[in-house]
């Protein structure tokens, strides 16, 4: 693996954070088994947002919307 620096004149310490955080993604990506799912983000699980049960339609169906009473 090879990095080039393009563009600047970085310090020593940065581009050993810069280097550090591409080795940590790299050995976190070899982790994973090829072609399993990546994992999912809780921000982005729909279970998170429709935890509750919601009102099943009926008779009366039309006042339980959330419009302010």
């Amino acid at each position: 693996m090879t990095i080039k620096v393009v563009r600047g004149n970085p310090t020593p310490e940065e581009l050993a954070a810069a280097l550090a955080v591409v080795r940590a993604r790299a050995a976190a990506a070899a982790d994973t088994p090829p072609g399993a799912p990546a994992p999912r983000d809780s921000w982005s699980d729909p279970s998170r947002i429709a935890s509750h049960r919601l009102p099943q339609p009926g008779p009366t169906a039309w006042g339980r919307t959330y419009w302010p009473t």
